[in-house]
């Protein structure tokens, strides 16, 4: 029999006439998967369709009290209960067509063949099945998508945060090669990031920046220590060469077009001393032909170079260092991007405060400068 090829069916029986209820369940005798519920009214029916999670609804159109017209529009508008198919049990073709058009799913014609009742309620029930199957299959891999998507959003951030680790540590490295031992790194990087965002940089962008900006100076491993170390003024032959520590930190950063870290590395590197008046160095590029990450990183890397102790000079303080930022408006900076970080200056700071210089050379950079 049909009823040994699926689980058990839960069918709604709905007719006022108890001769057609007695009939219906004759019907399923032989299908002992069926359990069947009866109803005498579309309001009895309504009442226990939550109780019976109905799989089928056997619907009379004739009846008191609520008929079947009522009872399906009140079923096909409820969100909860529009996915049941509804059988029109009815002997009128006018009313099988109205009731058809309200969303009925199926109908069988008075007087009722017990065989088409069966394979019409096993249809309907089979596909209600497969549908509800689909839908929980699609709720699952949603879950499953949803969670596969946050694993993977927490494996590119650690990613990029690895990235950034690396950045920051190849920065210190060119950091210990002149004995700058502080959070240059770690601020000028914030600043670059900060004055993008109020530059208008998407956050995208303005991450790529922060984690890229640190690799600035790296070309400087490539610097003798005799120019890189020198306490005084260098003179022509040095500085030549001290300039191409932005050559060098574009040669180490080459090739790396798969890697936007690396990318934009390379080009702050190669032209974060270009200046907006064309009078920067390596290449004397000029206002906008100097990219966007170059003259912020410039910026952040002066404003960080002359609030902070070096080799080669003390603090200066804020009033003069904003003075000098300020003079180099159009000729050193942009004039847009100074004007921003003038005007942000609080903020600008706090970023400074959180994250100072240590007072003191740690014992073994007093060790290495004491050997060079």
């Amino acid at each position: 029999m049909i009823g040994v090829f699926m689980n058990t069916i839960n069918v709604l029986a709905v007719d006022d006439e108890p001769f057609n209820l007695d009939l219906i369940e004759l019907a399923f005798l032989d299908m002992p998967n069926i359990r069947l519920t009866q109803a005498v009214n579309g309001k009895d029916a309504l009442e226990k369709l939550s109780a019976c999670d109905a799989e089928v609804i056997l619907l009379d159109l004739r009846m008191p009290i609520m008929d079947g017209f009522e009872t399906l529009e009140k079923i096909k508008s409820d969100p909860l209960l529009c996915k049941i198919p509804v059988i029109i049990v009815t002997a009128n073709s006018e009313e099988k067509h109205k009731a058809l058009k309200m969303g009925a799913n199926d109908f069988l014609s008075k007087p009722v063949d017990v065989e088409e009742l069966k394979l019409r309620t096993f249809n309907q029930a089979t596909l209600y099945k497969a549908q509800k199957q689909l839908e929980d299959l699609n709720k699952n891999l949603d879950i499953l998508v949803e969670k596969r998507t946050s694993e993977l959003h927490l494996a590119l951030q650690h990613a990029k945060e690895t990235e950034y680790e690396i950045s920051l540590r190849l920065g210190r490295a060119s950091e210990y090669r002149d004995l700058e031992t502080g959070m240059h790194i770690k601020r000028m990087s914030r600043y670059s990031a900060l004055l993008g965002q109020l530059s208008g940089m998407n956050p995208d962008e303005e991450q790529l920046l922060l984690y890229a900006s640190p690799l600035h100076d790296i070309g400087k491993i490539g610097i003798p220590d005799a120019i890189l170390l020198k306490s005084g003024k260098l003179d022509e032959n040095e500085f030549k060469l001290m300039k191409e520590h932005t050559t060098i930190g574009g040669l180490m950063l080459s090739d790396g077009d798969k890697y936007p870290i690396i990318s934009a590395g390379q080009i702050i590197a190669v032209q974060h001393h270009e200046k907006y008046d064309g009078t920067g160095y390596p290449k004397g590029l000029k206002g906008k032909d100097i990219h966007l990450h170059a003259r912020i990183v410039a910026i952040a890397d002066v404003f960080d170079a002359l609030s902070s102790k070096r080799v080669y000079k003390d603090v200066f303080p804020l009033e003069k260092t904003l003075q000098i930022m300020s003079n180099g408006r159009a000729t050193h900076f942009d004039p847009e991007l100074i004007d921003l970080f003038l005007e942000n200056i609080d903020r600008f700071l706090e970023i400074q405060t959180a994250f100072p210089d240590a007072e003191e050379t740690p014992h073994i950079l007093n060790l290495i400068e004491e050997y060079r």
